[in-house]
């Protein structure tokens, strides 16, 4: 199978990757083993990941545990550039994995990789993911309030009672107040009417429908989807998010409501030309739900 044709997922544990491949045939995700020792271990060396995986690949067939079920069907990128064949578990092998970890370092990772896909966040990114084929992101009107809402609508339908309404309570985080809701109906209006032209337009835009906040719940992963549609629309670019790191990418949009040059110099150095391209829109699913992770 060529690379490119991979349905790719990345997830994160304790800000380590753990990559995920979709196996067509199994119709099931297949996650990376060294991923999974990296994050378990909190080992940052791939090399050292990849040893203790073969160990304990032996030790765990050593002693009669059926847990390891491996394909080598499958390609990552490793710290060199290439793709290299790697193995990778199912579902229920690395839960199995975890259960018969050598110590007790896996009980955690057990707990989140069981339970993330259950919450909030783990059904919605599964939504999110279906957008690129679900043709409604061609139907929308970039930039526009309505188009907004409907991003968010399709995100948390049936997640959320309040999913694409503009919210009529008063919100903060880290004790700054986001905009009172009484005056949305012009606040969203003048956001609305802001020019796209060029790319300080199109994030100034963005910067500013982030300070409104319209949604109880929810505004980055939708507004960072609906800030890329403008991109696509007006400069034929969007943003690979997976070139823009965590803490960077936070502290900037901090920043922003005083300052906007810095989330400008990190959304600028991270465009590409990508547009229609299936796995930089997975990556930056990936990475923007990352994003909103509590450490």
């Amino acid at each position: 199978m060529n690379d490119s044709n991979y349905k790719k997922s990345i997830r994160f544990f304790n800000d380590r990757m753990v990559r995920a491949v979709w196996d067509e045939k199994g119709a099931k995700w297949l996650f990376s083993a060294i991923d999974i020792v990296s994050a378990i271990n909190g080992e940052d060396d791939y090399v050292k990941a990849g040893n203790y995986w073969r160990w304990l690949k032996k030790k765990l067939n050593g002693n009669g545990e059926e847990v390891v079920s491996v394909t080598h069907d499958f390609k990552f990128e490793a710290p060199d550039g290439k793709m290299r064949l790697a193995d990778t578990l199912d579902d229920n092998a690395v839960k199995a994995l975890a259960r018969h970890y050598p110590n007790n370092r896996a009980n955690k990772f057990l707990d989140w990789f069981t339970y993330s896909d259950n919450t909030i966040d783990g059904q919605s990114r599964k939504k999110a993911y279906s957008l690129f084929e679900s043709g409604l992101l061609d139907t929308l009107e970039p930039g526009s309030i309505k188009c907004l809402q409907q991003i968010h609508a399709y995100l948390f339908g049936g997640l959320y009672d309040f999913a694409g309404q503009i919210r009529t309570k008063n919100i903060s985080k880290g004790g700054f107040n986001f905009a009172n809701a009484l005056h949305f109906p012009l606040i969203l209006k003048n956001i609305e009417m802001m020019p796209e032209r060029t790319f300080d337009e199109i994030t100034d835009k963005y910067v500013e429908m982030n300070v409104a906040h319209p949604f109880m719940e929810g505004n980055g992963r939708s507004t960072r989807i609906w800030l890329d549609l403008i991109f696509k629309k007006n400069l034929k670019r969007c943003v690979d998010w997976s070139r823009i790191d965590k803490n960077e990418y936070l502290e900037a949009m901090r920043r922003s409501i005083v300052d906007s040059e810095p989330i400008k110099r990190l959304l600028k150095d991270a465009l590409t030309d990508k547009i229609n391209d299936r796995e930089t829109f997975m990556k930056g699913i990936d990475y923007s739900y990352y994003y909103e992770q509590q450490d």
